[in-house]
Order: C-alpha cells, then structure tokens, then sequence
C-alpha cells in the first residue's frame, strides 16, 4: 500500500459512494461462498481495507472491492488451516514429553562420545551383536570389546547422571 494516499474530507465522501454503490453487489457475490453472517463481515472489512485508496485511482472498483474481499477469505483458510495444524499438533502429555527428551539426550550422548568406544556401544546396543561377533567384525580380541563397552557405558552415566 506504498502508493496508497490518505483520503481526506473528499475521499471519505467517494467511499460512503462508492459503499453504498458496491456494498449490495459484494454481499451478494459472497453470500454463496459463505453465508450471509459472514458476507456482511467481509463487505465491512473490505470497505475498511479499500480506505487508504484515493477513490480517483480506483479504475474498475468491482475488480477492486472482490480482490481485497476474495484475499480476506484466503487470509482466512490460511489462518483456519494454521490453527488446525496447530491443535493437531498439540503439546504431548508429560510422560511422552519425558521421553523424547530422555532420547534425544541419549542420541546426543551417543553422538558426542568417542569413536573408539561409540562403534562398540552403537553394533552392541543398536545391531544387537554380540562382543565375539563385535570382535570378528572390527578385528580385535573380545576382551577389547567388553573394555571399550565398559568405557562406553561410564561415558553415558557420567554424561546422563545415572
């Protein structure tokens, strides 16, 4: 609205026109889309959103008055569909709060630990192999593993407060 202008006594005069010219045939052309309680708020705020224009750079005012009207009413779906995904993605009762982040502090533990003890913890907790399966795989003893697992697993509690 940058080349908007501020109506002054005069412009004030051509929107009370131009309202009582356009308002009926605007309420009309909403009634089918939304009712008639509804057309009447739009007309209203269609007027109120047309104020800032100088009536004389108004060329075509139909096209005018159903473009500001017809943005309302997708400015509004828009606004309906946000609340909805809004209340469709409602906070998370407590216990289910808790542990989310009760896991998202162990991947970032888990992350952060050492790659040395980190690839015993991971093929152990998460593949679920065995300490000589883990030996085999990264080629050393399974008393290697059980002391990588050791560390891996003070590392956690130190970090998680076990």
């Amino acid at each position: 609205m940058t080349d908007a202008k501020q109506l002054g006594a005069e412009g004030q005069d051509g929107l009370g026109r131009l309202y009582r010219q356009y308002a009926p045939w605007l309420g009309r052309r909403l009634r089918g889309r939304i009712g008639a309680e509804a057309a009447a708020d739009v007309v209203q705020e269609t007027y109120i959103r047309a104020a800032p224009y100088a009536l004389s750079d108004i060329r075509h005012p139909k096209a005018f008055l159903l473009r500001i009207a017809l943005n309302l009413l997708s400015d509004e779906r828009r606004r309906d569909a946000r609340q909805q995904r809004f209340r469709e993605t409602a906070p998370l009762p407590v216990a289910e709060a808790a542990q989310q982040f009760d896991a998202t502090l162990l991947a970032e533990t888990i992350r952060a630990m050492p790659a040395l003890y980190r690839n015993v913890f991971v093929l152990n907790r998460f593949s679920g192999m065995t300490y000589p399966e883990i030996a085999r795989t990264l080629d050393i003893s399974v008393k290697t593993v059980e002391w990588r697992m050791a560390r891996a697993l003070d590392y956690c509690a130190s970090r998680l407060d076990l």
